[in-house]
């Protein structure tokens, strides 16, 4: 289920939006400023974000420049709310690293086939793209999952599962997946397996992350899930065993 931050000061207008969007599936945080958009996005990244222009202190425009600037942030598709309809304003959106612009008045219809595409365009980059992360990248073109050690590269052996696993986690960084959640995005809704089984391919795919210091990348959120960091640190040469 995709995550969509929703940051919009109008209170009746975020309620309306958040209320449609949980009906067509999605898991819904709202942010009235972009102070507590900054905090949400800290926390956990979403998988979209609608942004309104106009917002107390800090507008939308200069927040999509802020997290096109963050290498953390850079990649979240955003679409862009706005009462602004002049052309000018649209083309200073879209260049500010919005991936879409939409005026106000707007039909709930349109807003979700906005979303639909944008997480449509984004897709087949993450699906054939190598992911790299504090020097532990995977590459679904080749299979291979490497971790550079500063002068050295090492491979990571992972078996299929947990091949998928890391590429799902590591497309997601930093958000908390619970096991049900990682069973119906890497596994498929139509297996029907036992949420203890991810705990089993984690503890796997730790241990092979540990073969190239990596097994820090993977955290326990207690009675939340797991979740994929970005910040372990790479380590230097010398500390390779």
């Amino acid at each position: 289920m995709s995550c969509v931050l929703v940051v919009e000061d109008e209170p009746a207008i975020a309620e309306l939006i958040a209320l449609n969007l949980r009906h067509a599936g999605f898991d819904v945080e709202l942010a009235a400023d972009a102070e507590l958009a900054q905090l949400a996005i800290d926390k956990v990244l979403p998988d979209l974000v609608l942004l309104d222009w106009m917002l107390p202190g800090q507008s939308g425009l200069q927040l999509t420049r802020r997290w096109r600037q963050d290498s953390r942030t850079r990649s979240v598709p955003l679409i862009m709310l706005t009462a602004r309809i002049d052309e000018a304003d649209k083309i200073a959106g879209l260049d500010a690293g919005a991936d879409d612009y939409l005026t106000k008045p707007f039909s709930t219809k349109e807003l979700l086939a906005r979303i639909r595409a944008v997480l449509r365009r984004r897709a087949p980059d993450a699906l054939d793209t190598a992911v790299e992360i504090a020097g532990l990248r995977l590459d679904p073109a080749t299979r291979r999952v490497t971790r550079r050690l500063e002068d050295k590269v090492r491979e990571v052996k992972l078996g299929p599962t947990e091949f998928r696993l890391l590429h799902f986690l590591m497309t997601h960084p930093e958000r908390v997946h619970s096991r049900a959640q990682l069973l119906d995005r890497v596994w498929g809704d139509h297996v029907f397996i036992e949420e203890r089984t991810v705990d089993v391919h984690v503890k796997r795919l730790r241990e092979a992350l540990a073969q190239a210091q990596g097994a820090g990348f993977i955290e326990t959120v207690r009675g939340a899930g797991y979740r994929l960091t970005q910040y372990i640190t790479a380590p230097t040469s010398d500390t390779v065993g």
